[in-house]
């Protein structure tokens, strides 16, 4: 019997390729922590929920060690809405009156986490939910918005003072998955404030010695010069992303501030990925091309053809021309604008 003279094809082929490209990301990235910062589109839509969860369980059964942090603006404001309450936004940061902190924190803790957590133990005993209240991890002081050089009060939002990771590491221990509603407790004046759940996922990152904080948005990135091109600029230094801080809308504001304050205190890299794109997570951590920004500490060489060794980042690719670079889009009430808060 003659035996084949051509090697049979394969089709599962691609999918050993898919695989085999993520090995030196996994490797790369075993072991380390990983804070991500859930909000946008990505709370709102059923199959952008699911891909999240799946997405970030992926990262713990790859050896990843996940920390969620989440704010939960659309639903806080149609909460708002509902007891007749007006949501008000001034710097980029939800207006919070002690009637719409009850509200904040009822929807954070017992709505927007609970299905979270639901969401990531569809797919074994994984998260545990807690706030910012919980075991001292998150201490705040009264945040004053500044518009116009002007301290402007903006009700019960806080500005976090200390951090205390003790629990959250004895879960990552343990193998879990901790998601963190950004709550705070004031250790001077016993109120609870509302926090930017971008700013909290900063701190938290900076506090656990992450590797990398992830913030997803519902923009592709920073654009390079919007509106004259839709470029994404793939990668930056802290101080190339200082200087465009003003600017940017005020919606993405905290969420740069966030990623700056990140990399300028020992975390690798903060990343700020499109929450659009289903399964956004795995494209930036496990793919050559990667998708969003990139933020870099000061002094870290970045080249043309490589994006932190991972291939071709130009920037360029599935983009929409829409952003917050414009004073729209995040600064509607359904965005970035609140979304974290």
């Amino acid at each position: 019997m003659s035996q084949p003279t051509a090697t049979r094809k394969h089709t599962a082929l691609p999918k050993a390729r898919t695989l085999i490209e993520a090995l030196p990301w996994l490797t790369r990235h075993h072991g380390k922590t990983v804070v991500v910062k859930f909000g946008g589109n990505a709370m709102v839509d059923d199959e952008l929920k699911a891909a999240f969860a799946q997405d970030v369980v992926f990262l713990r059964h790859a050896g990843l060690r996940p920390v969620v942090v989440h704010g939960g603006g659309p639903q806080i404001s149609a909460q708002l809405d509902r007891h007749g309450l007006v949501s008000e936004f001034k710097a980029g940061l939800r207006v919070t009156t002690d009637d719409a902190m009850d509200v904040v924190r009822m929807v954070l803790a017992g709505q927007v986490q609970r299905e979270l957590v639901g969401l990531l133990n569809r797919h074994g005993p994984l998260a545990v939910g807690m706030t910012g209240e919980d075991a001292h991890l998150m201490s705040a002081t009264k945040h004053f918005a500044e518009i116009d050089g002007e301290q402007v009060d903006i009700g019960r939002v806080g500005q976090i003072t200390e951090i205390d990771t003790g629990a959250v590491r004895a879960l990552l221990d343990d193998g879990r998955i901790p998601v963190v509603s950004s709550i705070a407790r004031s250790a001077d004046d016993g109120h609870v404030y509302n926090v930017n759940a971008d700013t909290a996922a900063a701190a938290l990152a900076v506090a656990l010695g992450a590797e990398t904080l992830m913030v997803l948005t519902d923009v592709e990135g920073l654009y390079a010069d919007w509106p004259n091109s839709d470029e994404v600029i793939s990668k930056l230094t802290a101080s190339q992303l200082e200087k465009l801080l003003p600017e940017l809308a005020s919606g993405m504001v905290p969420k740069m501030e966030g990623c700056l304050y990140a990399v300028r205190h020992g975390v690798t890299t903060a990343r700020v990925l499109d929450g659009r794109v289903p399964h956004s997570i795995l494209l930036e951590v496990f793919t050559d091309e990667g998708i969003g920004t990139m933020v870099l500490p000061d002094g870290t060489a970045i080249g043309k053809d490589d994006r932190d060794s991972k291939g071709d980042r130009d920037g360029k690719g599935d983009r929409d021309g829409k952003d917050d670079r414009d004073g729209k889009g995040d600064q509607d009430g359904n965005g970035d604008k609140g979304e974290d808060q």
